[in-house]
């Protein structure tokens, strides 16, 4: 899967460095992952959650943290569309970001 982009990621372990070490193995992860539909993303990721517009919602580090992100299947694209503390995502609309 290509992951766009990377840059969020960084940018956030630099503000919370305890994130950094499950966020790179996220990446790596999902950029070698080959997901054509949901059920190729809940074999690995059981505690992910499914929004409608394939948006999935993962949780980093025992669930401190959250990544939303918009699969893109037919095309091999992950759009990062959200990462920031558990408290933080309380606050936004997953559907709408």
């Amino acid at each position: 899967m290509r992951i766009i982009s990377r840059k969020i990621l960084r940018k956030f372990w630099e503000k919370h460095p305890d994130a950094q070490n499950s966020l790179q193995t996220c990446y790596i992860d999902v950029k070698h992952a080959n997901w054509k539909k949901p059920s190729d993303i809940k074999a690995i990721y059981q505690t992910a959650s499914f929004l409608q517009n394939n948006r999935i919602i993962f949780n980093i580090k025992g669930n401190t943290y959250r990544i939303v992100v918009v699969v893109h299947y037919k095309k091999g694209d992950v759009f990062i569309r959200f990462v920031g503390a558990h408290s933080e995502y309380d606050r936004i609309d997953a559907n709408k970001i």
